[in-house]
């Protein structure tokens, strides 16, 4: 078959088999031109799924009508003019691809005025072929209708699901849009009937509200509020607090300069500030934006774009890691019951506000700086205890109260009766012991039930890792050093990273185009599969460009230890002892969850009990 250049019309129904997936595909890049032409209020009208219609109404700036044409051509757009925009684009939509792929695969029609005309002009485009321009009636702004979609590609509507399933997707694009955008009025109607509407935000609190919309009424009062800047990056928004997980990721919203993406470090770095504190098989909630300069993403890696590729990887996933890590450290137990609610609407009331308000220092370029090394892989450059040490208190004054021992006598820090004392603490005083399991107190919102080996299983664990961070790090020579086989790429990674590995006490060096040579190891994983461990460090170094694994296999090792030393359940406490370690929770980072991610406390109001009782009715 000779060689000839395609058709435009098979061109643009190439690209659509890349851009249009499915009628909510066609809704998202409507809805993003819209809001790339200034849209303070758009209105989706769709029938029977989609497939049927899909209009898109907005008050934008309009097109003016000589580049109506244009705006149906394939790459002709108003966004990028040259090589060096393309570098730092801001707005959604780039390709020029849309709207010509879209018109070759439906019925199409786009009714503009622009702000600076008398009238407003329309196109129609049936399965690529252009009619000329005429007048019509319209406000200033943008309607495109798009009619039997797939009409000429029939293999692709076979793909299509349900009505109900089709237009789903478009209720949870549009509700993904809403959240990056709130000042924009976003109505939705499915066959003639309202069905969304999202009223625009003029502060926090309203925005809040939205959220609460899109995630459900419950998810303000569970949720932490984030905003930290640092080194050229602004990260904001709600992560939920890890009692609000869930059983698959389908509440996550990353935004970066206000495009919802999917990215792994991205995702990385999520699952490690929560990997303390989240049960196992459990997923976060949260909505962040992440704000950079739009030079350091690239945009262009996906036809959907929703893909970006940061040029600062490492200090993209190290900023994100620290920053969450840091806000979810403040989730100790009895938090949510003191600080004062967010006083918002009333579907998401009981929100309140941790923020980490120490500045991050600014980070050096990768890898020059040998103290960026250490930054990403966590490392800490004081030495580590032994266990009797750290279960000792070294480093902390006297022996803590709780280290497991037999003989230790525990004493509360606070007064035992809410009399002696003008105010009462978070977690309030101890009023019983039930079945040797779980401690009752008292507090200011009602009752609080603490599972005690929980608690102090935590508690324990925190202090561990502390006590690891003040005393010596030791590390132990191999009597004969361990080749080990990898990839060129994990090679390559050992060779960069060898300074930072060795402060943790893994000695490695690269033998060979794709093998390493072990010769120490830190002493608290003696007995660890080696060549394992090196291969899965080697392998999120290569891939994430940072390693926590080294710290992970520790702090498992720091948890068993804190789940055997600490009070187990059965054994019988006093009044002093139960007050005690409900200071001790209020204190300690983390301590809402134990080691494995359950909780250790739950709260019931007065109100909820008396509902318990009738009481009231």
């Amino acid at each position: 078959m000779p060689i000839r250049p395609l058709p435009p019309e098979l061109i643009n129904q190439i690209a659509a088999g890349e851009v249009i997936e499915r009628p909510a595909s066609v809704v998202k890049e409507l809805v993003e031109n819209s809001i790339d032409a200034g849209a303070r209020r758009i209105e989706v009208d769709i029938e029977q799924g989609g497939v049927r219609l899909i209009r898109v109404r907005d008050d934008g700036g309009g097109i003016p009508r000589e580049e109506l044409p244009l705006a149906v051509a394939s790459h002709a757009t108003s966004k990028i003019a040259s090589f060096d925009d393309l570098e730092r684009v801001a707005s959604m939509g780039f390709r020029g691809e849309a709207l010509a792929s879209v018109s070759s695969v439906a019925r199409f029609s786009l009714t503009s005025r622009h702000a600076g005309q008398d009238a407003a002009w329309r196109i129609e485009v049936d399965g690529g072929r252009y009619t000329d321009a005429r007048p019509a009636q319209h406000p200033p702004g943008t309607t495109i209708e798009v009619r039997d979609l797939f009409y000429n590609v029939p293999a692709r509507r076979k793909f299509l699901r349900a009505e109900r399933t089709e237009f789903a997707h478009i209720d949870d694009l549009l509700k993904s849009l809403a959240l990056a955008r709130e000042g924009v009025d976003i109505r939705l109607t499915h066959n003639g009937k309202p069905v969304r509407l999202l009223k625009p935000a003029r502060d926090e609190h309203a925005a809040l509200a939205r959220v609460a919309e899109v995630l459900g009424p419950e998810f303000p009062s569970q949720a932490l509020r984030v905003e930290h800047e640092a080194a050229g990056m602004r990260l904001s928004g709600w992560v939920g607090l890890p009692t609000a997980s869930r059983s698959q990721a389908d509440q996550q919203y990353f935004y970066v300069n206000g495009r919802l993406v999917r990215d792994r470090i991205v995702a990385h770095a999520v699952r490690q500030a929560y990997a303390d504190v989240l049960f196992h098989g459990r997923h976060p909630v949260f909505v962040l934006f992440l704000d950079v300069d739009p030079a350091g993403v690239d945009v262009n890696v996906h036809p959907a774009k929703s893909e970006v590729r940061f040029r600062e990887q490492r200090l993209i996933h190290d900023f994100l890691f620290r920053t969450l890590h840091e806000a979810l450290s403040q989730t100790r137990a009895g938090a949510a019951a003191h600080e004062a609610p967010m006083p918002v609407a009333a579907a998401a009331s009981g929100a309140y506000d941790v923020r980490t308000s120490q500045p991050m220092p600014s980070m050096p370029a990768w890898p020059q700086q040998a103290s960026q090394s250490r930054l990403n892989l966590g490392v800490r450059e004081e030495p580590l205890a032994d266990y009797a040490t750290l279960m000792g208190g070294a480093g902390h004054g006297a022996p803590t109260a709780f280290a497991p021992r037999p003989s230790t006598s525990w004493s509360p820090t606070l007064a035992q009766d809410p009399e002696q004392g003008d105010d009462v603490p978070p977690l309030g005083y101890a009023i019983a012991q039930l079945k040797n399991i779980y401690v009752l107190a008292e507090n200011a919102h009602g009752l609080v039930l603490v599972d005690m080996h929980a608690a102090h299983e935590r508690i324990t664990y925190e202090k561990l890792k502390s006590g690891r961070v003040t005393a010596n790090l030791r590390s132990q020579m191999l009597l004969v050093p361990l080749s080990i086989a990898v990839s060129a790429k994990e090679a390559a990674a050992a060779e960069e990273h060898a300074e930072a590995l060795a402060d943790w006490g893994l000695e490695l060096s690269r033998s060979g185009p794709s093998g390493v040579v072990v010769r120490r190891i830190p002493s608290l994983l003696e007995g660890a599969d080696v060549a394992q461990l090196t291969r899965d460090v080697l392998s999120e170094l290569a891939q994430h460009g940072s390693s926590r694994r080294l710290e992970e296999l520790e702090n498992e090792l720091l948890s068993t230890m804190a789940c055997h030393g600490s009070v187990r359940a059965g054994r019988r406490l006093g009044v002093p002892e139960m007050n005690a370690l409900l200071r001790e929770m209020e204190a300690t980072e983390r301590s809402g969850q134990c080691n494995h991610g359950r909780p250790t406390w739950v709260q019931l109001s007065l109100a909820e009990l008396d509902k318990l009782f009738l009481r009231g009715r």
